[in-house]
């Protein structure tokens, strides 16, 4: 597995448990992140950039994540979907991540971690948001 793959399955974990659970420990998880990127001095960093970025940017996320999911309002989708939206999302607006990586990289995570239909579902929402930046 690519490395800043696996830094992007421990972003999502970590998001995932933002979602469920809003008041969470900002140092527990920097001490998760760090442990289970084995303290990499490559990886860490990023996966910090995109855990932050995605947090600083969840309101403006959300809007145009939900204006571009068809009839499916962000509290409808399951939460590994809503999540890898927004990792995705947040790489093609803001990362140095080409478009193109950022959806693969998410579908990847949508296949890995979503139900049957997650990967579709998450190509066609970030395809979209990709055509509207580019």
């Amino acid at each position: 597995m690519p490395r800043r793959s696996r830094a992007r399955q421990v972003v999502l974990q970590l998001l995932y448990e933002d979602d469920l659970n809003p008041r969470h420990n900002l140092a527990a998880s920097d001490r998760f992140l760090r442990r289970r990127l084995k303290e990499d001095p490559e990886l860490v960093p990023f996966a910090q950039s995109l855990l932050s970025g995605v947090r600083r940017n969840r309101p403006e996320l959300d809007q145009l994540l939900a204006e571009r999911a068809d009839h499916w309002s962000l509290d409808r989708m399951a939460v590994t979907d809503r999540n890898v939206l927004r990792l995705g999302a947040y790489e093609i607006l803001y990362a140095d991540t080409p478009g193109r990586v950022a959806i693969n990289e998410a579908v990847e995570l949508a296949k890995r971690f979503g139900t049957q239909q997650s990967a579709q579902f998450v190509n066609g929402v970030l395809d979209r948001l990709l055509h509207e930046h580019e």
